[in-house]
């Protein structure tokens, strides 16, 4: 269209000059201006044309966290700048808190236009998004992405009905952490505390309690990471596959619960308030000598730079007598999406297959500075992976985690993930006090049932 376009303007000015003899002065100044016009109006096709190509090389992205999910995605675009030049990454900080409102605002007024090529997505508000808005991401699942190098725990967050809509990041495997020189002190090593069930774990844990003072795991009061977690290492949810609730007659969760009351009965749990800073207190200077929490937890335990090398890392204890339990589980994380409203679905696949899904030296350069460890396997085989930590006795402890992620069993998080979450919270907290486990997980689910509705 534009050579035609040019065409016609020549032919027009060429018929303005033959002209020119036979008309006024007036009519040459008409002519000239016509040109002129010709020629503007050449120029801002143009621009135009230029703005569009530039638009299709650039690949918007939304993330929160300077030092970690901002500077992974940075790096992975200064990698993929190696070998394209021209593409060009613009990454807006976006807090999580405005990103979910924005989706949410968009997908009410069916207009999508607005959002980012490519958005950082929790992992447990990916289903509910994913599901409620059918039109919100791409379907990356034939892309050439190869998902079975993913963690199946991780992977299944944003996996809806068979397809696959996110690219996972950031690890929140789950680790078990213990003060080795408490342990010895009871007469135990962390070999002790590798591959057990939880009632192994606790006759350890009360022992230790009895001999030394400290509890070897602490967990917050009203909340359920730990029953999550617990939960989830067996592959059990609080939904079944078809989106229904699974609290009342679920047998992996009352398990769960049994388990939890006699932990905190036989002074194997210590109970924190509900303040993430106790919780962070009580194993940096108060009365427990061991965490299990998700991956990203190491942070917290290496601010106590004083406690460096009397830390050691293991996976988390398995529910006794549970088919398929695991000593394997997932607590936090997020992964990336591709929206409909990206400009170049091609070209923002292959980045992402490039670098997130594809290079080890992205993921050993990361690691060391933003700790962002990968649920991608192949980054294990990154030189950073291997390097011991001197905090953690000495360990490759980021090999470790890699591993435990390709082991933890997926889970079905659902629509109302949080609302179950919340609900069954509030059930734990009455059965700690006392109350009938039956009674309050059918409260649990009465509950979620009619916020579903």
């Amino acid at each position: 269209m534009k050579k035609k376009f040019l065409a016609a303007m020549m032919v027009a000015a060429m018929s303005a000059s033959l002209l020119a003899g036979c008309g006024s002065s007036k009519d040459d100044a008409s002519s000239d201006n016509a040109a002129d016009a010709g020629k503007d109006d050449a120029a801002a096709g143009d621009d135009a044309a230029a703005d569009d190509a530039a638009a299709d090389q650039t690949i918007t992205v939304w993330c929160w966290d300077p030092t970690f999910n901002i500077y992974a995605m940075e790096t992975a675009a200064k990698y993929y700048n190696e070998d394209h030049p021209d593409v060009k990454v613009e990454v807006v900080e976006t807090a999580w808190d405005d990103i979910q409102p924005m989706i949410t605002n968009a997908a009410a007024n069916g207009d999508y236009s607005q959002l980012p090529d490519i958005l950082l997505m929790q992992d447990n508000a990916f289903q509910k998004n994913a599901i409620s808005y059918p039109d919100l991401f791409v379907d990356l699942t034939d892309s050439g992405i190869d998902f079975s190098q993913f963690a199946a725990g991780k992977l299944g967050y944003s996996t809806v009905a068979g397809k696959n809509y996110g690219v996972p990041f950031d690890n929140g495997a789950v680790i078990a952490c213990y003060r080795t020189d408490i342990l010895e002190q009871a007469g135990y090593t962390i070999d002790d505390l590798t591959d057990i069930t939880w009632s192994r774990f606790e006759e350890i844990s009360s022992d230790v309690q009895a001999k030394t003072g400290y509890y070897l795991l602490s967990t917050r009061s009203g909340q359920t990471d730990l029953v999550m977690m617990m939960l989830q290492s067996a592959g059990a949810s609080l939904f079944n596959e078809d989106g229904s609730v699974n609290i009342t007659d679920n047998d992996v969760l009352k398990k769960v619960a049994s388990t939890f009351n006699s932990l905190v009965a036989n002074k194997a749990l210590m109970l924190t308030q509900d303040n993430w800073d106790e919780y962070i207190k009580s194993f940096n200077s108060g009365s427990a000598a061991g965490v299990i929490d998700g991956c990203w937890i190491m942070g917290s335990i290496q601010a106590a730079e004083d406690q460096s090398g009397k830390w050691a890392i293991t996976n988390m204890p398995k529910l006794d007598d549970v088919e398929g339990a695991t000593n394997y589980s997932n607590n936090g994380g997020s992964s990336w999406a591709v929206t409909s409203n990206c400009k170049n679905v091609e070209l923002a696949t292959d980045f992402l297959n490039s670098t997130f899904c594809g290079s080890v030296d992205f993921y050993n350069e990361i690691l060391p500075s933003s700790g962002a460890i990968a649920t991608w396997a192949p980054a294990a085989e990154a030189e950073a992976y291997g390097e011991p930590s001197e905090f953690f006795g000495g360990e490759p402890v980021f090999t470790k985690v890699v591993d435990f992620a390709t082991k933890t069993p997926a889970n079905n998080t659902g629509v109302y993930y949080y609302e179950a979450r919340d609900a069954v919270a509030t059930a734990f907290t009455n059965i700690a006090n006392g109350a009938d486990v039956d009674s309050e997980l059918a409260n649990a689910q009465a509950t979620v049932e009619a916020q579903m509705q």
